[in-house]
């Protein structure tokens, strides 16, 4: 990336047209159009106006030179990007395995290395919030919700539907039409409110 590439990639990034540009540094829209397609480069003053305008050093615009501490910043907000995705990859892959190990078995042992690797993608998740400076997207927050949840969810309501209807059983996923309609209810109910708080929170 040039000077010419650096200077549109950060006037983009902050959202502003070529003419507004122009506005706060001083100069025509022409001569920021010429300084993106590399017809002319802008003198030492100008670097520095954009410099502050833009929140970067002028070795940043002149030479591409990122300060130690941005490098360092991008490489966690980089980390902690990784770890959401693999955060709900692996929620994904121990609700998957714990249906299938139910279905199999039909017991509870087979379903506690299942949850062992939920709770990794659980710490996945909040390791990756302490790297990100950015706020977790909305639905990533309300989907590991609904992963995290449904087995507990699921084993509760077997509980109570056996309680009730003595009818059901304590498994992964709702088993028979009691235990279907209890979960259906408290379940919908958690992704309303969990839903209605992360939004609160995150506004």
């Amino acid at each position: 990336m040039n000077m010419a590439d650096r200077i549109q990639y950060l006037r983009k990034a902050k959202g502003i047209s070529q003419e507004e540009l122009a506005d706060k540094v001083g100069v025509s829209r022409q001569a920021v159009s010429k300084w993106e397609s590399e017809q002319s480069t802008p003198d030492l003053a100008k670097v520095i106006i954009m410099s502050d305008f833009f929140g970067v050093t002028t070795d940043y615009i002149l030479k591409g030179i990122e300060p130690v501490a941005d490098q360092e910043q991008k490489s966690k907000e980089l980390t902690g990007k990784v770890l959401y995705i693999a955060s709900t990859a692996f929620m994904v892959i121990g609700l998957f395995c714990a249906f299938g190990g139910w279905y199999e078995e039909q017991k509870m042992e087979a379903v506690w290395g299942s949850m062992i690797i939920q709770a990794v993608g659980a710490a996945s998740y909040f390791i990756g919030k302490l790297f990100a400076a950015e706020k977790v997207p909305l639905y990533v927050q309300w989907l590991n919700v609904i992963l995290i949840a449904f087995m507990p969810i699921s084993m509760i309501t077997g509980i109570i539907s056996i309680f009730i209807f003595k009818l059901g059983r304590v498994a992964p996923y709702p088993i028979g039409i009691c235990h279907s309609f209890i979960f259906g209810i408290v379940f919908l109910g958690m992704l309303v409110m969990s839903f209605i708080f992360i939004k609160k929170r995150g506004q």
